[in-house]
Parts: structure tokens; sequence; C-alpha cells
């Protein structure tokens, strides 16, 4: 469904290209301070700022408080947040409305609800919604107080030099994807339930819901298969739990040991390529030769460190929440 978390629980909604897309939690204590440039940073790191690569669609993304904010501070009730769609051209979409793109929900979302779903920009599947994430993120983040989120992009196209990788794409006239790594400092021992309910287990989860995602390690994670036991395992240097290495990533058992949550994900080419690629044509039933039109990304992975870090902040806020190390009231 929609919905992801137990007590600091998120809904999101809207579609790339309807009136706005937007974001609900339910659970966020009372009292907190909160206002609309308390998200400026992270949703203008979202946008990707000037870096090439970019799609040209620009929105204005300011967060409009439905519900859930009085006097600048939340009530405790549901807190609803809203950012306009404004800058839309749905008309590329009406032109290739015969062609399910390859590597996009196209297909799926029109075998699953039958040809109503809002095909525009994606709809429901957009990457545009990861801006409600963002928003999300940014309230969840105030939650952690002294607990840093932080993600970088580790590698595009395969090269570490971020601007060789994107030259890689405009050279091709084709997209690339990236890595990007996740650090979390000042996180208590003992976040995370064994087995369904592990730390790793809910952070996948909610990591999943960024598009584009591809894979996640923990830690070595699997470069961990080619090593010997007593080369991977942590020794354990006080009482703390502190440990000489970190291969586990911070998380042994499923569950938070004090030390770094480090972990990586893998972001897919952008979908949306110029290359003329293969697909069928669901009106003539023949497999013919189209390319994509509209506004797209080089290079989603450019976007995702702000997405990744509100998603793990999510998360962490619902299990600190869950562990009473945050007062749900003021």
């Amino acid at each position: 469904m929609n919905a992801f978390g137990r007590l600091f629980r998120v809904s999101i909604f809207g579609e790339s290209h309807g009136p706005s897309v937007g974001i609900t939690i339910d659970g966020c204590p009372a009292g907190l301070p909160l206002n609309e440039e308390d998200f400026t940073v992270d949703i203008e790191r979202r946008k990707g700022g000037q870096q090439k690569g970019t799609t040209p669609r620009k929105e204005d993304d300011k967060p409009i408080f439905l519900t859930g904010v009085f006097n600048g501070k939340t009530t405790g009730a549901p807190l609803t947040i809203v950012f306009e769609n404004k800058n839309t051209r749905s008309g590329d979409y009406e032109k290739q409305r015969a062609f399910p793109r390859p590597g996009h929900a196209d297909f799926v979302a029109h075998q699953k609800f039958g040809g109503f779903e809002d095909f525009r920009g994606g709809g429901h599947f957009s990457g545009r919604l990861t801006v409600c994430l963002v928003g999300a993120g940014v309230v969840a983040k105030k939650l952690l107080q002294t607990i840093s989120v932080q993600s970088t992009i580790l590698e595009i196209g395969g090269e570490k030099d971020i601007e060789a990788g994107l030259q890689k794409a405009i050279d091709a006239k084709d997209s690339v994807g990236g890595i990007v790594e996740c650090r979390v400092n000042g996180l208590p021992a003992g976040l995370g339930e064994p087995f369904f309910d592990s730390l790793e287990s809910v952070l996948a989860h909610a990591v999943f819901a960024i598009p584009a995602v591809r894979g996640i390690e923990f830690g070595t994670g699997f470069a961990a298969a080619r090593m010997f036991g007593v080369d991977h395992n942590d020794a354990i240097l006080d009482q703390t739990g502190r440990t000489k290495t970190n291969h586990a990533g911070g998380v042994v058992g499923g569950i938070s040991n004090g030390n770094e949550l480090v972990f990586r994900i893998a972001i897919k080419p952008t979908s949306s390529t110029p290359k003329e690629q293969q697909t069928w044509n669901w009106e003539n039933g023949q497999v013919e030769t189209f390319s994509v039109k509209g506004r797209h990304d080089l290079c989603i992975a450019l976007r995702v460190p702000p997405v990744l870090e509100a998603v793990a902040a999510i998360v962490l806020a619902d299990f600190l929440l869950l562990e009473h190390h945050i007062k749900r009231t003021c």
C-alpha cells in the first residue's frame, strides 16, 4: 500500500502531473517547531542544483501545511504536507501512450489498474513523489536530534569522478546509474527486532520505495562473501560495544550495535533514455522502434542522497519512538 511505519507512520499520495503530491505523517509528537524554511536545504539538494544531467522540469516545491501545524509547531494531529505541480507537460506522454516504456511501470500499472491509471509522467510511480519522502525526512531528522544522517554519491556510471561519469552518458546520448552511500552516527545500540523487523529488513523495505533502487548492502556487503570469518568479525573493544572494524555496518543480529550505521544502494540508469528502443505497441500488437520524449534526468542518482537520508531518518524515528527514545508529547 502507500503507508509505512508503526508509530511514525507516513502515507504518500499524488501523481506526477496531478495538482500536487503530498505526505501525511501520523504519530509525529506535538510541539516540534516546523516551518517552510526547515525544508529548503534538502528540497534544493533533491533538485540537483545546476548539475548537468538533471531534467529541465523545475518545481518550486514549497511545502504547504494543510494539517498538523499551528503557530509554527506540530499539534500532535496527523501532519499533512503538499507540494504543488506547476511545471508539467502532459502532452509528451499522450503522444507515446501506445508504447509501454521499457524499464518503467507503464505495462504493469496498466495490467494492475485496468487502464485507469494516470500515465502522465509515470503517475503515482514517478520519482516526482520522492519530494514527499524528503519532506517526511525533514520532520524525521528533527526528531533524531543529535543523530546524524548523511548520504553521498560514491560513483556515477562506474566512475568515481562524478563529472566523468556524467560525461559518459552525454557522449553516449544515454543514461547512467550510480551508487549512493548513507552513514548514520550517534545511533544507540538496541534498535531493531530479530527476524522480520530487523534494522536491515525495515531499512531495505523503506529504501526500495525509492524508484530506481536495484540493490542494498550493509557494511562490507557482498564483499563479505569473499572474506574469512576471522577477518570479517568486528572485535569489540569496550563496554560500549565500540568495535575495531565495522564490517557489519553497525548492525548485528538485526539490531544496532552503537557503531556507525553504513549502507549503500545501487541506482539503475534512468529508464527514459533518448536512445531508440524496441517495445511492444499495444494498439497494433507489433514490436516497434521508438524513443522516449519529454524531460528526463540522465542520472537519477544525482537526486538520491537527500531521499536516501529521508527514508533512513523515517525508519530510525519510528524505531526510536518504539524504544521510547523520543517523547511523544511535549
